[in-house]
């Protein structure tokens, strides 16, 4: 096994008794085509397995954790923590990107800081801790990796809508979003965004797309209003 995925290892705390489970979940199906792999051999069947046992695992974990919450808010609240960017921002925390394996092209236009692509190898990842170690192991990992700190990455995700409200609560002035500078290739660029509430600039943040780069402005806003209140 590359010594780079013994690094991994260490990261997310749990060491594969069979390593070909823990490299399937990382082989992207770009790289299994370049290399003439069986579609089978490419983490798309561990990512449907382990979707199923993360579905399962924050489902009894929202259940137990909001006894009084109703089946349709339950369900709104799961499908926010189980979803494409909410994965990728957990992916992110073990800069699970860095060690997949990817074709050349998918490498060269950004594909390991991409959404869609850590998303899919993070409930792959979930899928062959469940096929190596069993469902304790992958709820452990759950655990720790997803369901922790719900409530700031809830603040992270809907960041733009809570700023939005402080803002027109707190403030006579208008919030604007301003481009601070663009850098990379048009393929794979990062944009720079500020956040100003009238002429003042406050948070400022990055991202694949204009989008990402002003929710996480939004986000660092959110976080300098909450250390003034406190001082």
């Amino acid at each position: 096994m590359n010594p780079e995925l013994y690094e991994l290892e260490k990261k997310i705390g749990y060491v594969f008794k069979d390593k070909t489970h823990l490299k399937n979940a990382l082989i992207h199906s770009s790289y299994a085509n370049e290399k003439h792999m069986s579609k089978c051999e490419c983490n798309e069947r561990m990512e449907f397995l382990g979707d199923a046992v993360l579905e399962l695992t924050s489902s009894e974990f929202l259940f137990y954790e909001h006894s009084k919450m109703p089946e349709g808010e339950l369900t709104k609240l799961r499908a926010s923590i189980v979803c494409e960017p909410t994965l990728a921002f957990c992916a992110r925390q073990i800069d699970l990107g860095s060690f997949l394996f990817l074709g050349k092209g998918e490498n060269a236009t950004g594909g390991r800081n991409r959404d869609s692509v850590v998303s899919d190898a993070l409930e792959a990842l979930i899928g062959a801790i469940y096929i190596d170690g069993g469902f304790t192991n992958a709820k452990e990992f759950i655990y720790r990796f997803v369901l922790n700190d719900l409530e700031n990455k809830k603040l992270f995700f809907d960041s733009k809508t809570i700023l939005q409200e402080k803002v027109q609560a707190n403030f006579s002035e208008k919030l604007t979003y301003r481009v601070l500078a663009e850098e990379g290739p048009d393929h794979n660029k990062i944009f720079h965004v500020g956040v100003y509430i009238g002429e003042e600039k406050y948070g400022t943040g990055y991202g694949r797309g204009k989008k990402a780069a002003e929710q996480d402005a939004a986000y660092q806003t959110l976080l300098i209003m909450q250390n003034r209140k406190k001082e």
